[in-house]
């Protein structure tokens, strides 16, 4: 990391702090979903973008995180900090042995497979073997926590606060996981994945840590998202919900970690602008976004942004001549 970037991002986290006391308390809160998108892109990013498992049914680990974090706290009565590790670790191990199987499966076929997992969660919570847990379809309540230590924050700037820096460490761990060694053998998978395996990469392995990894991601970001909202019900994570995911990174920017922030914007203020401009047809607007999106930034908003600093720094740094005159 150079240090024109650390301060860039330091510059970026003062902003980010300033934020929940500038605006309401309803914007602080579309601030904290955002993060929370954030975590869960990212964690797709991971498999999709620089890996090349494409899933359209991520939406079920963000359920699986959400219930996990609900449960934990209705039930056993469990602190809402620690439901986050462990909703990353149910996760963790439930995307771990769902890659297994699907290391059979690519392209259009992982991808019906991912859809089926995602189509089925819904259902799923409300089985009624698990409806004491679950709470069926009436979902589950859960209270916001208050600011600990006798902070002056309400509830909606605290959670905001746990949620940066909870969103922090993920990003610090992707960074430091997709620039090493475990990337970049997760790039040689996508790229040709017969020549890695021949580079002595364990493609068996990788893919399934990927698969677990980016369901840890997702998982987290459920967790936090459910303490955000104050509830958790089937209904709430229908495939809509992985598709929304899949379209995130589409527009954020594939295998790219800022990405992954920019798409979180996208999926939560752009549906609120479309309702605003048509309260008849939104969604018909939000297509139209979308398209307008793909079509002017094809690699996403974050390779528009690489692009645009490319190609500033060749306008202040022309290249050197390399002709000399002769005398």
């Amino acid at each position: 990391m150079t240090k024109k970037t650390l301060i860039a991002l330091l510059l970026l986290v003062a902003v980010a702090s300033i934020v929940p006391f500038v605006v309401s308390n309803y914007r602080t809160f579309q601030f904290t979903l955002v993060l929370v998108y954030a975590i869960a892109l990212l964690g797709l990013n991971i498999l999709t973008g620089y890996n090349g498992q494409v899933s359209l049914g991520h939406g079920a680990f963000y359920a699986i995180g959400a219930y996990c974090a609900a449960v934990l706290m209705d039930k056993a009565g469990v602190p809402y900090w620690a439901t986050v590790p462990a909703a990353g670790a149910v996760c963790l191990v439930v995307g771990f042995l769902f890659g297994l199987p699907a290391l059979r499966l690519e392209g259009l076929y992982l991808a019906l497979a991912t859809f089926a997992l995602g189509v089925s969660m819904p259902q799923l919570l409300k089985y009624k073997a698990l409806e004491e847990w679950t709470g069926g379809v009436q979902g589950i309540v859960i209270a916001k926590p208050d600011a600990p230590w006798g902070l002056p924050l309400n509830s909606d700037q605290w959670l905001y606060f746990f949620t940066l820096g909870v969103a922090l460490a993920m990003f610090l761990l992707g960074w430091n996981l997709l620039r090493g060694r475990v990337g970049r053998a997760l790039v040689a998978i996508r790229d040709h994945h017969i020549a890695a395996e021949a580079m002595g990469v364990h493609n068996a392995l990788y893919k399934s840590l990927a698969f677990g990894v980016s369901a840890m991601y997702t998982g987290v970001a459920g967790a936090l998202g459910a303490i955000a909202v104050q509830f958790v019900a089937p209904d709430s994570f229908s495939i809509f919900l992985s598709i929304l995911l899949l379209v995130g990174i589409v527009i954020g920017g594939l295998a790219s970690i800022s990405g992954a922030l920019y798409g979180a914007l996208f999926i939560q203020f752009v549906p609120n602008l479309a309702d605003e401009i048509s309260k008849a047809a939104p969604w018909a607007i939000f297509g139209i976004f979308m398209i307008l999106f793909v079509y002017l930034m094809p690699t996403g908003v974050a390779g528009a942004l690489r692009m645009l600093s490319e190609r500033q720094k060749r306008h202040n740094f022309p290249a050197a001549k390399n002709e000399e005159e002769v005398p």
